[in-house]
């Protein structure tokens, strides 16, 4: 496997026999592996006892159980979200394709629009921007997908002061990045990947937590709505 893993893209659960939350995972992983092989994906799902192959767990910077990683060539992707089929299964094949997805026409752009509730798109032709914004999305490919497209492609109600640009689409608007007002790149998009409004659950409070970002939060019983029964 440490030979040849870099011919292939893995998806590997690296467990210990003796814990918990690996044996729940278990049947989920099961399920996330046949259903890549019935998709055809070209990401091969393993798993490994990282209490036999220490040395290996080590290597790839294994700390705790169960820890999943995509192995892509030299890089080692880090899965931080919830662990169900359908995220992980969306994990796998986000890091295991381009690292800038193309919009070459209107109707893709709609299509994928309607898809992702934050969509990053940089417009534009070859430039020192675009050449960060690579930087940044080999980075940030863990959290979300990142595009490009030429501006004819845009939304007639989108005015960009100059080109190239980055642009996020969320909450039924758009916002371009400035570098003289929002700083970093990395540090704008991270911020931005989340909407204005989203339901947190412990996953999504720890990678707020990461982003900097002043977080409001309302705690709601689903049962009851009113005022009442909001913090």
């Amino acid at each position: 496997f440490k030979e040849n893993r870099k011919d292939d893209i893995w998806l590997v659960d690296f467990y210990a026999p003796w814990c918990g939350h690996c044996k729940k995972l278990e049947p989920v992983w099961n399920e996330v592996g046949l259903e890549m092989k019935n998709m055809g994906s070209p990401v091969k799902v393993g798993k490994m006892d990282a209490t036999s192959f220490s040395s290996i767990a080590s290597e790839f910077g294994v700390r705790g159980y169960p820890t999943i990683k995509l192995l892509k060539g030299d890089l080692a992707y880090n899965y931080r979200g919830p662990r169900t089929k359908d995220d992980i299964i969306e994990f796998a094949n986000r890091v295991a394709g381009p690292l800038i997805r193309p919009l070459p026409s209107q109707h893709l752009f709609e299509h994928v629009q309607k898809r992702h509730r934050v969509l990053f798109v940089y417009v534009g032709g070859e430039s020192p921007l675009k050449e960060k914004y690579i930087e940044v999305a080999s980075e940030l490919i863990v959290y979300t997908y990142f595009f490009s497209a030429s501006e004819d492609v845009l939304p007639e109600y989108v005015t960009l002061p100059e080109l190239p640009a980055v642009v996020v689409f969320k909450d039924g608007t758009y916002f371009v990045y400035d570098e003289y007002e929002d700083g970093d790149l990395s540090s704008w998009i991270n911020r931005e990947r989340f909407q204005g409004y989203l339901n947190v659950d412990g996953f999504t409070l720890y990678e707020l937590g990461d982003t900097g970002k002043l977080v409001a939060i309302a705690v709601i019983d689903d049962k009851n709505s009113s005022v009442e029964h909001t913090r």
